[in-house]
């Protein structure tokens, strides 16, 4: 007999007791469209999304049970191309959620200037307690619900928070196996299926990109700085890798299950083996333990969110902070009065959508591979890369001198002007 799953009692747990993505973005996009005068009319057109579809996922568990999920995907905006976005297996996924995060890829893809839109999808489960077999049954299921919405020129997934190429992979096959071989379905699937050399790393190496980029136009220190990441899932792992190959201390790394700190830097190939054992950064033995909260107060030049939304809040940490910079790895992850307080404090925000763009950069990499049956050598990916998030913080730091707005708000004028002005071109 079928059960359902008590995904309400997982929900009210966690980041879900804090400000929703939704409400964050609207928040910011609220100002950023004030600056630049957006009518009444405009700003519907640019809120409001294109289409929401909500599914229900009935999953055949091992020992025979049927559990039922809930997934969501938002296609926000499709003015400057198709839909592009992240497919997350959590437990606090819920359409709210999946709509605010949907919104911030719009404003995303528009700041880096690739041709799409924004999108976002996920399951309400925790990807940890299911088998291989049971992840791949709700994947190839949940594929199948919102496959009507998907395709190369109307919707394109990829990884986002717990999930990763192998599910790309079940995607790419169920999807295939009832319109044709279409690999530019999904990106960030394994190489041998059509991915991109460099597309797992992407969104770590490009957070380091805008990191140094914003670090030598604000006169901070570089080569021997330091830096306390939180969350060491793929973001933060190659983040690690790539900050250590620049000289950069890692001093402190938290996850779910963990935390460690060494004043002198920890070992980040050690302590991402530890993980791929351990599957948490708790116990490494390179460092010593460190309380969740106190990881907020650990003295560095670059605090990194690199896990869930809304964890950097007015009530919980953000007077505790240490920093000289906040790097938003992940998406979301400091409320608008948070914002605010660090602002007065004189503490930069390197805002979400431009420093963790890596990922969707080299995700429209490969979905132009895709289409022209070639494949990118590993260093032209990291060249062109690094030239698009190079120009991405320029233009943005431009506007932030210009106007005398945080790099945040100038870089939402961006990104809202782009998207109005092809909204406008293609008309009513």
């Amino acid at each position: 007999m079928a059960t359902v799953s008590p995904q309400a009692d997982v929900q009210r747990t966690g980041v879900a007791q804090h400000l929703p993505p939704a409400e964050i973005t609207k928040n910011q996009f609220q100002a950023a469209a004030d600056l630049l005068g957006l009518n009444g009319a405009m700003r519907q057109r640019l809120c409001i999304p294109f289409r929401e579809t909500s599914v229900q996922v009935p999953v055949l568990m091992d020992d025979g049970r049927v559990e039922v999920y809930t997934g969501h995907r938002v296609q926000h905006n499709g003015a400057r191309g198709p839909t592009k976005g992240g497919i997350r297996y959590h437990p606090t996924v819920d359409l709210e959620e999946v709509r605010g995060l949907a919104t911030l890829m719009t404003w995303k893809t528009a700041l880096l200037d690739v041709p799409f839109g924004g999108g976002k999808g996920g399951v309400c489960v925790d990807p940890r307690a299911l088998s291989k077999n049971e992840l791949e049954r709700l994947t190839r299921k949940f594929t199948e619900r919102i496959a009507i919405v998907l395709g190369p020129y109307r919707d394109i997934p990829a990884p986002d928070m717990g999930t990763d190429a192998q599910v790309m992979a079940w995607m790419l096959d169920e999807y295939s196996q009832k319109r044709g071989y279409s690999p530019a379905i999904v990106t960030g699937k394994p190489v041998a299926l059509g991915g991109s050399l460099g597309r797992e790393e992407a969104t770590g190496r490009g957070v380091m990109i805008t990191m140094r980029e914003a670090a030598r136009d604000l006169g901070l220190p570089w080569e021997g700085a330091t830096a306390a990441i939180q969350g060491f899932g793929n973001v933060g792992s190659h983040l690690a890798a790539c900050l250590a190959s620049e000289g950069v201390k890692v001093v402190a790394v938290t996850d779910a299950d963990g935390g460690v700190v060494a004043e002198g830097g920890l070992d980040a190939a050690a302590l991402s083996a530890h993980v791929a054992e351990a599957r948490t950064v708790g116990g490494f033995s390179g460092g010593d333990t460190l309380g969740a909260k106190e990881f907020w107060g650990v003295p560095c030049d670059f605090m990194v969110p690199a896990a869930l939304g809304g964890v950097i809040t007015k009530e919980d940490n953000v007077n505790q902070l240490q920093c000289r910079m906040v790097v938003e790895a992940a998406n979301a992850p400091t409320t608008p009065i948070a914002d605010k307080i660090l602002e007065e404090r004189g503490i930069p925000v390197l805002p979400d959508f431009l420093a963790n763009a890596g990922g969707v950069v080299v995700s429209y990499f490969e979905w132009t591979q895709n289409l022209q049956q070639l494949r990118w050598e590993l260093d032209h990916v990291r060249q062109q890369l690094e030239r698009k998030l190079t120009d991405a913080y320029r233009d943005v730091a431009a506007v932030a001198r210009d106007r005398k707005v945080p790099l945040r708000t100038a870089a939402y004028m961006i990104a809202l002007k782009r998207v109005a002005d092809a909204e406008e071109m293609r008309g009513h």
